[in-house]
């Protein structure tokens, strides 16, 4: 009965318009009272005691210092030189845009752990110069926010952070390799798609005209934008700094190419960067602190291993309640954030991952890869929301764009399910 209360309550106050973060607080410390109504302070003191404990770990450290780190390299004007570079590649012509949006977005992936500050970063480039080329507002946001998405997949990623978190058995620096290749394979998967689409609506068709940047200059530009993955990824790799650590080396490699090499930055800029970073940095974190109470709440009341059992035993088999999970969560993700998924959900479904057997990193990658369509699944699609703010329309009108883009992505899903090997290889090679 109270269980059904926990899970009543929590819906309730969200569809009232209750903060997910406070819902999750306030239903799990509401069951914790009633679960202990016997006692004098009604069991209550586990309530500040689980807040603590869901901020007191170590990893969740590197988190503000990714979100400060995607900040920085959004006013820094990196974006805008890796985006010229892009172009100076692969050329003008139609269909060129779109996979420079997507390919700047999976490249600033290996920056910033925010898929939104990726969505701010590169919409604020790439959708005004795909609106100046012919494209539709709708697609260009379409494009952005599908494009963003990729950024919790390839390293370094606060989702694999959480989850990591949340998980035993499930290493920061595997996770951030077994994401590489999928992350990779969900960017290809999102360029056909988009490229098909302009050429056959015949969109872009001033782009030819456009002068194409040279390609040394643009190099030269780039050139310390593109060091940045490699300091970070490369120096997690060599042992010289863990994953919170590379946070903090990003933030101040970050500062010294906007303030000194660049110099978009200034002193003054400072402060709305720390405040703006801080604001999020903090939104995530009390969702996290609350999602631990909520968490407690779940498995002192035993809620967890009937609702695993029952799934269990449900007669699907193995992949038949996979099918059902990835249902599941595609059905949440248009409702919620991948975080607050990931939170929620976790929790439930570690015993069910831990009976067959799965592989807990393998397993990370599908959750994320789901929380990835979910940034771009309408109706809330934190990403979309962020490329359509600045592209100026209603997320209505990118349905019928970013549909296929959700099922290119989606084949990458069941690509990484039938073959494991796509997410386990790289670090099983790279010794994690």
């Amino acid at each position: 009965m109270i269980a059904t209360l926990l899970f009543v309550a929590f819906l309730g106050l969200m569809f009232v318009g209750v903060p997910i973060g406070a819902a999750l607080g306030l239903a799990g410390a509401a069951a914790i009272a009633l679960a202990n109504a016997d006692s004098q302070w009604f069991g209550l003191l586990a309530v500040p005691q689980n807040f603590y404990a869901g901020l007191g770990k170590y990893p969740l450290l590197a988190i503000p210092m990714f979100v400060l780190v995607g900040s920085i390299f959004d006013r820094s004007g990196v974006a805008l030189r890796l985006v010229n570079f892009a172009v100076a590649i692969v050329g003008r012509g139609p269909g060129m845009l779109p996979l420079v949006a997507i390919a700047v977005a999976m490249f600033l992936g290996g920056i910033s752990g925010s898929g939104p500050a990726n969505a701010a970063a590169v919409g604020g480039v790439m959708i005004a110069a795909m609106s100046r080329a012919g494209y539709p507002p709708s697609f260009s946001a379409s494009v952005v926010g599908a494009a963003a998405a990729t950024d919790i997949l390839i390293p370094p990623s606060v989702a694999f952070i959480i989850y990591s978190v949340l998980v035993p058995g499930a290493s920061v620096p595997a996770l951030f390799a077994a994401g590489m290749v999928p992350g990779v394979l969900a960017g290809v998967a999102l360029i056909v798609p988009a490229v098909w689409m302009a050429r056959k609506h015949k969109m872009g068709a001033l782009e030819a005209e456009m002068p194409r940047p040279p390609f040394w200059k643009s190099l030269r530009e780039a050139t310390w934008g593109l060091a940045a993955p490699v300091l970070i990824l490369g120096g997690m790799r060599a042992g010289w700094f863990t994953p919170t650590e590379a946070a903090v080396v990003a933030v101040f490699y970050g500062l010294f190419v906007g303030m000194v090499i660049h110099r978009t930055i200034t002193v003054r800029d400072l402060f709305p960067i720390l405040r703006e970073s801080g604001e999020l940095s903090a939104v995530i974190l009390i969702v996290v602190s609350l999602a631990g109470i909520f968490a407690y709440s779940l498995s002192t009341l035993g809620v967890i291993d009937p609702v695993a059992n029952a799934i269990v035993n449900s007669g699907l088999g193995e992949y038949g309640v996979l099918a059902l999970l990835i249902v599941l969560l595609i059905t949440v993700g248009m409702f919620l954030d991948g975080i607050s998924i990931f939170l929620i959900f976790v929790p439930l479904l570690l015993p069910i991952m831990q009976h067959y057997q799965w592989d807990p990193v393998w397993f990370g990658v599908i959750l994320t890869l789901k929380v990835a369509l979910g940034q771009f699944t309408p109706p809330l699609a934190v990403n979309l929301m962020v490329s359509c703010r600045i592209a100026g329309v209603r997320m209505e009108s990118t349905v019928r764009w970013v549909g296929w883009m959700l099922f290119a992505m989606f084949l990458v899903m069941v690509a990484v399910i039938a073959f494991p090997q796509l997410a386990l290889w790289l670090p099983a090679k790279l010794g994690y």
